[in-house]
C-alpha cells in the first residue's frame, strides 16, 4: 500500500515545527513567566448587598472599565436565578483608590448598595497544592509508562510521554507568549489535555502493533507505520474536530470566566492531534532504527 504522503520519511520536518513552537514560549516563560490569576496570587473579595436585583452580566460589563471583567463574580441565593441583590466578587488586589473607585464604578450603573464585606483573601490555589498537582501528573506519568510498556513495549510508553510533554509545553509556551492568566480552570483544561493527547496516540500505537503481527517482508519498517498512521487517520480527524467544535462553540459563546480554559482546551486539543500523528510515531520509529542499528553494528564487530 503506498502512501500519497510520507509521514514517517518526513519526520525531522515535524520535530523541527514542533521546536520552532516550543522554543519561543519557553524562553517567554525563563523571561517574563506566567501571568498567574488571583486563585494563585489571592486577591480582593467584596460582598455587596443592591437595593434592587443585579445580573452577573451587568457587573461584569460594569467592572470592563478597570479590565476586572474575568473577575469571579457570584449571586447569593438559596435558588437559581438570573438575578439576586447580594453578590460576591473575587478579582486581583485592590489597593484602595482602586477599591474605591470600582465601588463608585458599581453605584453610578447598577444603583445603591451596601458594602458587607471587603477584604483582601489569600491564594485558593497555594504552592504546596500546587507542588502535589505536579507530582500527582509525574507519577500518572510513570504509570502511564508501565501499563504502556506491559501493553505494548518501553519505547512506545516514552514516545507517548514525550508527546504528552510536547502539548503541556505548546500549551503552556503560548500562555505565558500570550500573557493570558493562568487560574484554576487552566490546571483543569491541561489534565484534560492530557487524557485526550494519549487516547489519540495509544490508538495509533494499537494499529501499529495489529500490523507488525502481519508485517510483509516487501513492505519496509517506515512503510509499516505510515500505513498504520494512515489508517488511522479517518478516525483522528473525525475525533480532533468533533472535540474542536465543541471547545470552539464555549470559546466564542460562553462567559468570560470560560475564555482561558476554553482557549488552553483549543490548543491543547490541536497540539494533541498533531503530536499524535507528526511525533510520538516518529519518535518510537527513530528510536527503534537507532536501537536496530546498535544491534546490527555489535553483532558485526563481534563477527570480526
Amino acid at each position: 500500500m503506498k502512501m500519497k504522503f510520507d509521514i514517517i520519511g518526513k519526520r525531522y520536518w515535524w520535530f523541527a515545527l514542533s521546536a520552532l513552537i516550543i522554543i519561543p514560549g519557553l524562553i517567554s516563560i525563563a523571561v517574563q513567566g506566567f501571568n498567574f490569576g488571583i486563585d494563585f496570587t489571592g486577591g480582593t473579595m467584596l460582598d455587596l448587598k443592591f437595593a434592587k436585583p443585579v445580573a452577573v452580566v451587568e457587573v461584569r460589563d460594569a467592572l470592563k472599565d478597570y479590565h476586572l471583567e474575568n473577575s469571579t463574580i457570584q449571586l447569593v441565593s438559596t435558588v437559581q436565578v438570573e438575578k439576586a441583590p447580594e453578590v460576591f466578587i473575587r478579582t486581583r488586589v485592590l489597593n484602595e483608590e482602586e477599591q474605591r473607585n470600582v465601588l463608585a464604578e458599581l453605584k453610578t450603573k447598577l444603583g445603591d448598595f451596601d458594602t458587607l464585606r471587603a477584604e483582601k483573601v489569600g491564594a485558593v490555589i497555594g504552592s504546596e497544592l500546587t507542588r502535589n498537582a505536579v507530582i500527582a501528573v509525574i507519577i500518572s506519568w510513570l504509570l502511564m509508562i508501565v501499563y504502556i510498556t506491559y501493553r505494548f513495549e518501553f519505547k512506545f510508553a516514552v514516545a507517548g510521554i514525550a508527546a504528552l510533554v510536547h502539548d503541556i509545553l505548546v500549551v503552556v509556551g503560548l500562555f505565558s507568549l500570550l500573557r493570558k492568566e493562568i487560574d484554576a480552570t487552566f490546571v483543569a483544561a491541561i489534565l484534560t489535555i492530557i487524557g485526550y493527547s494519549i487516547n489519540d496516540t495509544i490508538v495509533i500505537f494499537d494499529r501499529i502493533r495489529e500490523n507488525l503481527k502481519t508485517h510483509r517482508k516487501s513492505e519496509s519498517f517506515q512503510e509499516l507505520v505510515n500505513r498504520s498512521i494512515w489508517q488511522t487517520m479517518t478516525r483522528s480527524i473525525y475525533t480532533v474536530l468533533t472535540v474542536l467544535f465543541a471547545t470552539a462553540a464555549l470559546f466564542f459563546f460562553g462567559g468570560e470566566t470560560t475564555k482561558n480554559f476554553s482557549l488552553a482546551l483549543l490548543i491543547g486539543f490541536t497540539s494533541g492531534a498533531y503530536s499524535s500523528i507528526f511525533n510520538a510515531s516518529p519518535i518510537w520509529v527513530t528510536w527503534k532504527e537507532y536501537a536496530d542499528r546498535q544491534r546490527l553494528d555489535a553483532k558485526t564487530k563481534g563477527a570480526k
